[in-house]
């Protein structure tokens, strides 16, 4: 009686063996599911991204207005007859605020 119930239990080990380790199994199925989730929430982010590069190269390519404000941020270029005013906050000092002009200036590529 004994050797039936150890080989009913050895069965049933054997039978469950596929179902949680196994090539389908429940363990396979769960770090696949949390992969997708995953790879999803990469490729909304990556499709906002697109978006506005889409918006960008439109903007770009539609008028000068993005052209202009592109230039003006990214390479502190003035219309003639604009000048440049920078407030400095009151913490700091003049030295200071100079300082940091001088290091600016020195860390844009020539």
């Amino acid at each position: 009686m004994r050797l039936i119930i150890y080989s009913m239990f050895g069965l049933l080990i054997a039978i469950q063996y596929p179902l949680w380790l196994g090539k389908g199994g429940w363990f396979k199925v769960y770090e696949m599911e949390k992969q997708l989730k995953d790879q999803k929430e990469l490729n909304q982010a990556l499709a906002l991204r697109n978006t506005k590069l889409v918006g960008d190269v439109n903007d770009l390519k539609s008028g000068t207005r993005a052209i202009e404000e592109r230039a003006r941020s990214e390479h502190g270029m003035l219309k003639e007859g604009e000048y440049f005013v920078q407030i400095l906050p009151s913490d700091k000092s003049v030295a200071q605020a100079k300082q940091d002009a001088v290091a600016k200036e020195a860390q844009k590529p020539q």
